[in-house]
């Protein structure tokens, strides 16, 4: 029976671990994100950090990305940012894979 606890014990470790990284990737890919949205929406330094952060921010709205995609979608429109749906989907999962690559060199 103990080497069944152990085991359950090691499998919610690793899904918490899992989770963890997860999350983190999710908020370094917003970050990531949203810098990328701020060149095109011509921000840079101090002001391209700040809407980084109202990118980072806008995930909490909502489960899932649609709430990031909305964000940088109605910025983007307000400032007669020419890019597609696409482009911008694209982009955020561009931007997950160098997140999720940036976290896992961290962890090693």
């Amino acid at each position: 029976m103990t080497q069944f606890k152990d085991r359950e014990k090691s499998f919610e470790s690793k899904f918490a671990h899992d989770q963890e990284l997860q999350f983190k990737a999710q908020a370094r890919r917003n970050k990531l994100l949203g810098l990328w949205a701020a060149g095109h929406l011509g921000l840079t330094g101090a002001d391209a950090d700040a809407y980084a952060l109202e990118v980072v921010k806008a995930e909490f709205e909502e489960a899932g990305d649609e709430d990031v995609f909305r964000k940088i979608r109605r910025d983007f429109d307000a400032k007669g940012v020419s890019l597609s749906d696409h482009q911008i989907r694209r982009e955020m999962t561009h931007q997950m894979d160098v997140a999720r690559q940036q976290i896992m060199s961290e962890t090693k």
